[in-house]
């Protein structure tokens, strides 16, 4: 059955008040965030999507580049979704995590057997006693192919938010779809070649995530360090409130406070293996905040799942051996869960990576 700390919301637990957190959000001391390193001095990458998409913006073309090769994710303007938009369905989200509980429980993410599973409201899996729990509670929806939505997860409150992400989610796959040729067309493929390899019927997941005021933010995760189950991501971060940190060379940096207009895309775990390590997907995280209520919105888009994920042929070489062997889309986005509630990436927990001979080995 489905362990009894499933059923502890974040929010409840905030609410009352308490001087610390309660023991099963406490880090070891090695293993709490402090601070990052701000991101303007490492100047944050921003893409305009509308100057990629002209084929002789050589410019914009390097800023994707660098950004893909050095950050692995970046924010997006240009995007052509209103801000009306935006912040429509930000303001629908945050009004259903403060709906009453009984109604966000109609909504929660339990099987008719009572066990957990990845869809409705609720908190991330709990397996054991030990597992140390983020700071977070989360609504994580199907979203397309639109046939797979199950209705019992789609909040009825507030009315908007159902339309609101319906109209969002058509936007935001655009915005990936683009993303993903340019990312192609950056490796000097074909603008189709990724797009070829997800499918017409590209799976998307949307994750609303909210972050209740923490009483001490430096005893606690967020959410935990992880890589994104996803060929990329689309993330519409809070336009008020920062806690998004990524690990670049070593250092965890804060990633800043968009502009309302802005998102951010993030390559994923899937992306890493089908560009053979090309593109990477980079490890972050959230801080909670003292004071300050977060929520952000991401929907992660993934290959159609009958799919293989594979290093494509075009990007192995002599010079550069196949660094991960063939897994099925599914197979690798079911073993998200188990490596999540871990702590682990889902690359390494599924032992996707190849292991390499020794240098001396091969010349003997």
């Amino acid at each position: 059955m489905v362990h009894q700390a499933q059923g502890q919301m974040v929010q409840e637990v905030a609410a009352g008040s308490l001087p610390a957190p309660p023991s099963r959000y406490v880090l070891r001391k090695e293993d709490r965030p402090t601070g990052g390193v701000a991101a303007p001095e490492l100047a944050f990458p921003t893409v305009d999507l509308q100057r990629l998409a002209e084929p002789g913006d050589v410019e914009e073309a390097g800023k994707l580049r660098s950004a893909l090769e050095s950050w692995g994710l970046f924010a997006v303007t240009g995007h052509g979704m209103p801000e009306s938009l935006l912040e429509g369905v930000r303001h629908a989200g945050m009004e259903f995590f403060h709906l009453p509980p009984e109604e966000k429980l109609r909504h929660a993410n339990r099987t008719e057997d009572g066990e957990f599973q990845p869809e409705g409201y609720g908190i991330d899996r709990v397996d054991t006693d030990e597992q140390v729990l983020d700071w977070c509670d989360r609504l994580y929806l199907t979203v397309q192919p639109e046939e797979e939505r199950r209705a019992q997860f789609w909040p009825a409150r507030p009315p908007s938010l159902a339309r609101l992400l319906h109209e969002y989610a058509l936007g935001s796959e655009r915005v990936a779809r683009r993303v993903l040729g340019a990312m192609a067309r950056a490796l000097g493929l074909g603008e189709g070649f990724f797009l070829g390899r997800v499918g017409d019927k590209v799976a998307s997941y949307a994750r609303f995530t909210f972050y209740p005021p923490c009483p001490r933010p430096d005893l606690v995760h967020g959410l935990k360090p992880h890589t994104d189950n996803s060929v990329v991501t689309v993330l519409l971060l809070d336009p008020d409130v920062g806690g998004l940190q990524v690990l670049k060379d070593g250092r965890w940096v804060d990633v800043p406070v968009l502009g309302r207009g802005e998102l951010l895309v993030v390559v994923g775990d899937e992306m890493e293996i089908m560009s053979n390590a090309a593109f990477r997907a980079p490890t972050h995280r959230v801080v909670a905040r003292a004071g300050r209520e977060r929520m952000t919105l991401a929907l992660f888009y993934q290959p159609e799942p009958h799919r293989d994920l594979v290093p494509a042929e075009e990007l192995v070489g002599e010079g550069r051996p196949a660094r991960y062997k063939k897994l099925g889309a599914k197979t690798f986005a079911d073993g998200f869960w188990d490596a999540f509630a871990l702590g682990e990436r889902t690359i390494d927990f599924l032992k996707v990576k190849v292991e390499q001979e020794p240098q001396e080995l091969k010349a003997a």
